[in-house]
């Protein structure tokens, strides 16, 4: 009886169910990032900086979530539980030195002490994002939409999360929430850096699989929903303590549910045959299809090579129709001997690239300026949130941050979701997606240029949803077109987008913009007084921005950034269409 029990925890352990669920934990604490927009007031506040300033944390910050080479490098070293510990520690050392120095425990240091604490703190994320993407996308080859998007998805929740356990504690001063950045994620990284890690997944294959997918979306809507009311009731009415806990602890139940899944595949429900132990009753035929499909990567990848160029001007049935035709006489060669199929310099789009070998690819560097672009202009609208809310006369800004988090991870989830039904129903290149949630984002950003009604809800909605389905398309994406081998090194490098767009975007134009209208605003106000006591225009307190022009031109140049973005998805989607027809196209056949 003992040791069927036995056996039973070690599947437990070793379920890739059980890694997916933890992976999920881990990534609602790998967002800490998207906090910075509660905690920048208090470290303007108490370090006396201007928005410049801020701005240059801001950036620091960004780069320090997005710098993730070392960790990319480093999966293919190092098992996963050293990624998750180097990044637990990271993130404990730099937080926790901020909150030393906000807190005054620590004499006051240079403003690039803090900047360097901030990118410390921060890039302990870039350690759990890769152990948990890398543990999971192979762990799941066949569902990597739906994997990147519901675990980049928690992660842009995060942000939520933390606020509303942070309301719980209750703490005397705002600065605590720093502290609460530096222990609490680190706590939890550890106790779970054993249980997110490769455990061939791909032999786990259920026909359930599709349920549980949809139980998992289920519990994201719910949990989604669930925050965005308490958060909004917390704000328009006074709730006591007591009910406060209760939320947060309804919170955490919710995010712990979907652990029922492992336990109801290992201890309730009848076991299966691995999809490893039915290929073992026919090995021959598995060899031969094997082979066969070897044969088949190799012939479609030479179809590029030697199909004329006219032929993708052709219309669509004659394209076939050729392609068919040139794909027929290179199937005849090989199985006769004459193979024309030769060793190429270097793998085609589909297949296993490396780091070096992707940045030669033209489309690589499209889908990267694009994130420039569009993500780097999202970034800098969550980056300065708090200061956005503050212009506009709102006195709490933690609603906010937390509602834009909250509709990042709709985002990701959904443009997980929806990118996975362009491709596998339509064959349609994932980068579509792409390119629809760059003109939400273009929208939102115009409307708040533009001043009209509200400008500050809409904003917080369509550029979460936008910025965060970048970061569920754009990785499965690059999977796709640049294979799993390399995975981990290829997506620490697209992260990059982020703060090259935030470093010109927040660092120069947005900083730029706000510090100069606040100036103008101090001016106006010293003649309008004509006191001789007036505080000079560089004092700190002069330089505090009001009404929406602080941002309002800002978002009319980003939005713009955004069209070009648009223009930059649609080109990859014109030159990789062919490969995700030849990728899923056959499956609709």
């Amino acid at each position: 009886m003992m040791l069927p029990m036995k056996e039973k925890f070690w599947a437990f352990f070793n379920n890739r169910w059980l890694v997916f669920v933890a992976s999920m934990w881990v990534q609602s604490c790998g967002g800490i990032g998207y906090l910075f927009g509660s905690i920048s007031p208090v470290i303007k506040s108490a370090m006396g900086y201007n928005q410049r300033q801020v701005a240059m944390l801001g950036v620091a910050k960004d780069l320090g979530d997005s710098v993730g080479f070392i960790a990319g490098s480093l999966c293919d070293i190092l098992p996963i539980w050293g990624l998750l510990l180097i990044g637990a520690v990271q993130n404990f050392v730099g937080y926790g030195l901020v909150w030393m120095i906000v807190t005054n425990r620590l004499p006051t240091l240079p403003l690039w002490v803090l900047c360097i604490s901030i990118f410390v703190g921060t890039n302990g994320e870039t350690y759990f994002n890769t152990a948990a993407l890398v543990s999971c996308v192979q762990n799941f080859p066949k569902s990597r939409g739906p994997i990147v998007g519901i675990l980049k998805g928690y992660a842009g929740l995060s942000g939520a999360i933390l606020t509303q356990i942070y309301t719980v504690i209750n703490a005397p001063n705002a600065a605590s929430l720093i502290f609460m950045v530096a222990v609490g994620p680190s706590m939890v990284i550890i106790a779970l850096m054993f249980i997110v890690r490769r455990v061939g997944g791909h032999r786990q294959v259920r026909p359930s699989d599709s349920t549980s997918f949809f139980f998992i979306y289920s519990v994201c809507l719910l949990l989604a929903a669930y925050l965005m009311g308490v958060l909004l009731l917390e704000d328009l009415v006074d709730i006591s303590q007591t009910l406060v806990t209760l939320f947060t602890i309804l919170l955490i139940i919710f995010v712990l549910l979907p652990v029922i899944i492992p336990i109801l595949l290992v201890f309730f429900s009848k076991p299966r045959p691995s999809a490893e132990e039915s290929l073992l009753l026919g090995p021959q035929k598995q060899e031969t299809s094997n082979s066969e499909q070897n044969v088949n990567e190799v012939i479609l990848s030479e179809v590029e090579d030697e199909k004329p160029v006219e032929v993708d001007s052709l219309p669509a049935s004659e394209r076939q129709k050729r392609i068919a035709q040139l794909q027929a006489k290179l199937f005849h060669a090989a199985a006769e001997g004459a193979v024309r199929v030769k060793r190429r310099k270097g793998p085609r789009r589909g297949e296993d690239f490396t780091l070096l070998q992707a940045l030669k690819k033209a489309d690589f560097w499209l889908l990267f300026f694009s994130l420039v672009l569009a993500s780097g202009s999202g970034l800098t609208i969550i980056d300065n949130m708090g200061q956005m809310c503050e212009s506009l006369g709102f006195t709490s800004t933690s609603i906010f941050v937390s509602m834009i988090s909250i509709w990042n991870f709709l985002g990701r989830v959904g443009g997980g979701y929806f990118s996975e039904i362009i491709i596998r129903n339509y064959a349609y290149p994932r980068p579509v997606a792409m390119a629809v949630v760059q003109v939400i984002m273009a929208m939102g950003l115009f409307y708040y240029a533009m001043g009209w009604p509200g400008e500050i809800y809409v904003v917080t909605v369509l550029i979460g949803v936008g910025y965060g389905a970048h970061w569920a398309i754009v990785p499965a994406a690059a999977s796709e077109l640049f294979g799993l081998k390399s995975f981990g090194a290829l997506y620490n490098f697209l992260t990059l987008a982020s703060p090259v767009g935030s470093l010109i975007f927040s660092g120069v134009i947005a900083s730029g913009i706000y510090d100069y209208e606040a100036e103008k605003q101090a001016a106006l106000q010293q003649q309008h007084s004509k006191s001789v006591l007036a505080m000079p225009l560089g004092d700190d307190d002069s330089l505090t921005c009001e009404g929406a022009i602080c941002y309002s031109i800002t978002c009319g140049i980003l939005s713009g950034l955004c069209v070009i973005a648009v223009v930059l998805s649609l080109i990859v989607v014109y030159r990789t269409r062919s490969v995700y027809a030849q990728l899923y196209g056959r499956s609709n056949s």
